[in-house]
């Protein structure tokens, strides 16, 4: 029963780190939002689109900004919300609380990925502003702690709650 509870910090602890790291993409993801429907592309009436043109369109970045932006949002708030979810896992540590904080976080866990994928074709196509490299890198590094936490918070998997 020890080496269960020593993993309980190691849980929460990570469960901390990410949630921060998933607001703070949250914040840089929505400045590029509505920095994109601010300075977008716009068409007057009687014109005709472009050849090539995509409606995940953003000012800044490349072609795979868009996608990424967009995919880092979604990993983004439904990261928060396992994290919000894992609190009560972290508060009971039993294998009764384990089902649903491990599902929440692994469904963030494979969007987080789904976004790493574009972020590595961002890096790859090159020319983005400062904000969208931090970006990338928090969902990079996100990536691995969630990975992490998901395994920590296994760790109760065998204790039964008592009543």
């Amino acid at each position: 029963m020890a080496d269960h509870q020593q993993l309980k910090p190691v849980a929460g602890l990570l469960l901390f780190l990410n949630f921060c790291m998933y607001v703070v993409v949250l914040g840089i993801g929505g400045w590029a939002m509505n920095r994109a429907i601010d300075h977008g592309f716009i068409i007057g009436a009687g014109f005709d689109l472009p050849a090539h043109f995509s409606p995940v369109y953003f000012p800044m970045g490349n072609a795979a900004t868009g996608f990424f932006v967009v995919f880092a949002l979604i990993a983004g708030v439904v990261g928060v919300a396992a994290a919000i979810s894992g609190l009560n896992h972290i508060r009971y540590w039993d294998a009764d609380s384990l089902p649903s904080a491990a599902s929440a976080a692994s469904i963030a866990w494979t969007l987080t990925l789904l976004a790493m994928g574009f972020a590595w074709k961002e890096i790859d196509l090159g020319r983005r502003n400062a904000r969208l490299r931090t970006m990338e890198a928090f969902i990079i590094i996100l990536s691995a702690t969630q990975l992490f936490y998901i395994a920590a918070i296994h760790g109760a998997a065998s204790r039964k709650r008592t009543y």
